[in-house]
């Protein structure tokens, strides 16, 4: 009889999650955004080739997590990108080497970090992701885009969603006048939304990158809003790294520079993405 009442419930929360997905659309239609692209994740198995390719390896940040395709994966109607514990060989592992992504020999965590760069590329829009993720000591989990022209950080980054040790951020970084990232951010403390029953639900978290703003929130709470005559790089150049194409990044990263020490956390560790889409303005 158990089984009975869950498979009801779950099929009542299916249907109010569709109903809720058609107001949400709705709505932002009577705002003037029409769906532009969308993933979501409805196929069992890899998710959509057409959509997604993979950062491989040890990447960034100095990070504990080497990156490959198989972490990520779509089940029941979610993308699942899995941090595990693993330990393996350092297929890049040169001995006497500086080079920190070289100089470990062995892996002890691997992950995925799915990329839309050379597939799907966006300037300004309505950008919504639905997901639940984990608050565990040591992970990095992210929604960020990149510009398509210029190194880092001149090209323009920002953090739609990215928690560790503890905090919610929302960030847009461009160019200093020194050649650093100049970060604009918020930081929000997981604890004061509710911690660890916070972390067991689904959120959204959303953009809306216009001509002369982004705004970055969660649950419809303003997190962050940047004018966009400020974000122009201080190099001279007059380069505003946010009037130009970004592909999209989701990843969940193990340590590194901010991600904290992860031993003591237990694994394997999920996000779960509901969806991800992308309006735009007609």
């Amino acid at each position: 009889m158990k089984y009975f009442f869950a498979s009801v419930i779950t099929f009542l929360s299916f249907f109010v999650t569709q109903a809720q997905d058609i107001a949400i659309q709705r709505k932002w239609l009577n705002e003037g955004y029409k769906l532009a692209w969308s993933d979501e994740f409805d196929k069992n198995g890899t998710p959509n080739p057409a959509n997604w390719s993979y950062e491989k390896g040890f990447v960034r940040n100095h990070e504990l997590q080497w990156y490959q395709p198989d972490n990520a994966f779509c089940e029941n109607g979610y993308l699942i990108i899995e941090a595990r514990r693993e330990q393996k060989p350092n297929p890049n592992y040169v001995e006497g080497s500086n080079d920190w992504r070289k100089k470990q020999p062995m892996i002890d965590f691997s992950s995925s970090c799915m990329i839309t760069a050379g597939k799907k590329t966006w300037q300004y829009g309505r950008f919504e992701l639905r997901a639940k993720i984990d608050i565990s000591q040591g992970v990095w989990p992210a929604w960020w885009t990149l510009g398509v022209d210029k190194n880092w950080p001149a090209n323009g980054e920002i953090d739609m969603m990215e928690f560790y040790r503890g905090k919610l951020l929302a960030n847009i970084a461009c160019l200093s006048a020194s050649k650093q990232a100049e970060w604009h951010s918020n930081t929000f403390s997981v604890d004061s939304l509710g911690g660890t029953n916070w972390a067991a639900q689904f959120h959204v978290w959303r953009m809306d990158w216009e001509k002369d703003y982004i705004a970055l929130y969660i649950d419809d709470q303003l997190l962050n809003k940047v004018p966009m005559n400020v974000l122009v790089n201080k190099d001279g150049s007059g380069f505003n790294p946010f009037q130009q194409p970004h592909y999209m990044l989701l990843n969940v990263a193990i340590g590194g520079d901010n991600g904290g020490n992860p031993y003591r956390s237990t694994f394997p560790s999920r996000m779960e993405v509901d969806y991800v889409r992308v309006y735009q303005k007609e």
